[in-house]
């Protein structure tokens, strides 16, 4: 294990702007937070959203007859994708050693639109929410690019995590949202 960083040395001061935001350093800039003595925990994140789409879109993504292809396959597989290349796309993050990922489409009808649910672990020093959300999102611009010569006015909507645990922070569960034990049921898990 390395030591702490000097530039996070406890004073007796007040902390300034910079000190008080973990990924800002004493000048201000930009920086990668060191985790380096967080302890490895398992952890894991659920995250959705949604593409709103027409009704002939949606029975096209069904019957597999979409001109690309398999819509909801290319999409499971670009999720997974971008949940491992999330540290490469979003700055601050850090690598991570993910151990899982899934994803799941809902196809509703009344109004036409797909819910993703995405679940994404690790076990490592800092949580996976990032890499649940980069998959959500994924695979809802696949979904849109495979079907947007048919159907241009899809949209992607609601976005957000669900559920994270593991960490010193321990678990997280957004108001209103999912039951924890209904997220994994959708996603075929056993509780």
């Amino acid at each position: 294990m390395g030591k702490p960083s000097p530039l996070r040395e406890k004073t007796s001061r007040p902390p300034s702007r910079a000190e008080a935001w973990t990924h800002l350093d004493p000048q201000g800039k930009a920086r990668m937070v060191d985790v380096t003595l967080k302890k490895i925990t398992r952890r894991e994140a659920w995250a959705t959203g949604s593409i709103r789409l027409r009704a002939e879109t949606l029975e096209g993504i069904q019957k597999n007859e979409i001109k690309k292809g398999d819509v909801l396959n290319v999409a499971r597989v670009a999720a997974i994708l971008a949940a491992k290349k999330t540290s490469e796309l979003i700055p601050l993050c850090h690598p991570l050693k993910i151990t899982e990922v899934e994803i799941s489409f809902s196809l509703e009808k009344d109004p036409p639109r797909i819910r993703l649910l995405s679940r994404v672990q690790a076990a490592d020093r800092t949580g996976v929410e990032m890499e649940a959300l980069t998959a959500v999102a994924a695979a809802a611009l696949t979904i849109y690019d495979m079907c947007k010569a048919i159907d241009r006015e899809m949209l992607i909507t609601d976005i957000g995590l669900l559920k994270k645990t593991g960490g010193k922070s321990g678990t997280y569960l957004r108001t209103g949202s999912i039951p924890p034990e209904k997220v994994g049921e959708h996603l075929g898990e056993r509780p």
